[in-house]
């Protein structure tokens, strides 16, 4: 049945239009499944990495502006907001002062082209449902009106690539899923690992080295503290690593994540994510001591060797395989059970000989994966600089935990109303049940909000503790 399964793939697949070298590396995977692999990466077979950290690395001035000079910066934007009840592109999402992530994006690398006299192009690597949604918001920035300084496209090179896509799998059976009732939910990406494959098919890659183009740096566009930093890009040019991943230490909310970890067979760094680890090795994922350091998606890779290595292997880089098992329809549990073949970009560290990590300050890692994220992001517990970096204010970001009413943006937004509480001076904030809150709240220390529903009135201080009322608080 998998032959069939696998024909039946390819065919849909090209069909669709989709890149024959995508389609290739889908077939590789396929066989990886038809043959039971699940990509685990045991416990036993791994041991902790240490690693140095940036604020401990010199980088001379000159060696960080030449770096910039020679890098583009790849965003990745295939995201569509699902899990916060967005169906747009979740890079459009506002998120200071009337801005959108894409806003800031933008804002931040016009700036540094200015500081550095650098070309530093700016791509995103769009999916087939992000496109148009994203450049038509892009417009204001490739206005000829704003002049050539002003202008986001770089000559020679295209604002946008797009992502491969594949066909999700009939977990029974490994066919193709037929869905009558939505058929884009037939499909799915393959994951951020897709990447090297869309930037080869593409003919991306090539370009950015006919361009004279040596280093990438790539990040998500929902985290706002991954900016293409001179310092971090002098490091790399001067490492003369092939591919880097910056790191930050662990805290007890990465405890379910993955992490880094050096493999015991051959010295390489690998990236084991949640999905990659067995069940009786949970208590070790979890365990901050031991595996100290996660990834931030911050990645930085040589133009050259990504081409080579794509050559010697035919542009099929091997990334290991993650099984991802859902529901053809993720909002419906009742909808055929799927299998989404995917790869993590991350996870090319050890395809690399000499790969490398480095830590970094978590300024650089402010992903906005909930609405607890979007909360602390919009409030005062950051400033938004004139570089439009990210400037932490808090001494401490606090922990925020809100109940399932605030899931939604939209829902989110409604009882938040006017503005978002002071946080700057907040060490958690947690809301069991469904408040709505007035302007100029003030949150200090800990404070927990349990009632069914309530109301915090403009002007309040939420103080020290546990507050409940059907009343206004």
């Amino acid at each position: 049945m998998s032959v069939e399964g696998l024909r039946a793939a390819r065919k849909k697949m090209a069909d669709a239009g989709v890149d024959p070298v995508a389609i290739d590396v889908f077939a590789h995977y396929y066989r990886q499944l038809e043959h039971g692999e699940t990509g685990m990466i045991p416990e036993d077979t791994i041991e902790p990495v240490e690693m140095d950290s940036i604020s401990e690395v010199d980088v001379p001035e000159e060696v960080a502006a030449e770096a910039v000079r020679h890098t583009v910066v790849i965003k990745l934007n295939g995201g569509l907001g699902t899990s916060m009840g967005m169906d747009r592109a979740k890079s459009l999402l506002c998120v200071r002062r009337g801005l959108s992530f894409l806003d800031v994006i933008a804002r931040q690398v016009l700036h540094l082209r200015k500081e550095y006299d650098a070309p530093l192009p700016l791509v995103f690597m769009n999916s087939f449902r992000t496109s148009a949604d994203t450049m038509a918001a892009l417009e204001r920035y490739d206005d000829p009106a704003t002049g050539p300084g002003q202008r986001l496209r770089v000559p020679g090179l295209p604002l946008e690539f797009l992502q491969n896509k594949e066909p999700k799998l009939l977990a029974r059976d490994l066919t193709p899923v037929s869905w009558s009732v939505e058929p884009t939910l037939e499909w799915c990406p393959p994951g951020h690992g897709d990447i090297y494959t869309a930037l080869q098919g593409t003919g991306l890659l090539d370009r950015l080295a006919d361009e004279g183009y040596r280093h990438v740096f790539v990040s998500n566009s929902d985290n706002l503290g991954a900016v293409p930093d001179a310092r971090v890009a002098g490091w790399f040019a001067g490492s003369g690593a092939p591919f880097a991943i910056e790191a930050v230490r662990r805290t007890p909310s990465d405890r379910k994540g993955g992490h880094f970890a050096v493999r015991k067979l051959d010295g390489r760094i690998v990236l084991r994510e949640t999905a990659q680890t067995l069940p009786q090795d949970r208590e070790a994922l979890a365990d901050l001591s031991r595996h100290k350091y996660c990834s931030t998606n911050n990645l930085w890779f040589d133009v050259g060797a990504m081409q080579r290595e794509l050559e010697a292997r035919d542009g099929i880089l091997g990334l290991p395989l993650i099984r991802n098992v859902k529901t053809v329809d993720p909002a419906d549990r009742k909808s055929p059970e799927v299998i989404q073949v995917e790869t993590a970009m991350g996870a090319a560290i050890e395809i690399f000989e000499g790969a490398r990590t480095i830590e970094v300050g978590r300024d650089r890692f402010v992903p906005v994966k909930t609405t607890n994220d979007l909360l602390v992001l919009r409030s005062d517990a950051y400033d938004l600089g004139r570089d439009f970096v990210l400037d932490q204010v808090a001494e401490d970001l606090p922990f925020v935990e809100l109940s399932a009413a605030y899931k939604t943006v939209d829902d989110f937004d409604q009882r938040f109303g006017g503005s978002v509480p002071s946080l700057k001076e907040a060490h958690s904030l947690k809301v069991s049940g469904d408040w709505s809150f007035g302007d100029r709240v003030r949150v200090v220390g800990d404070v927990e909000l349990n009632d069914d529903r309530g109301h915090v009135e403009s002007g309040t201080v939420l103080s020290g503790g546990t507050s409940g009322s059907s009343e206004d608080a």
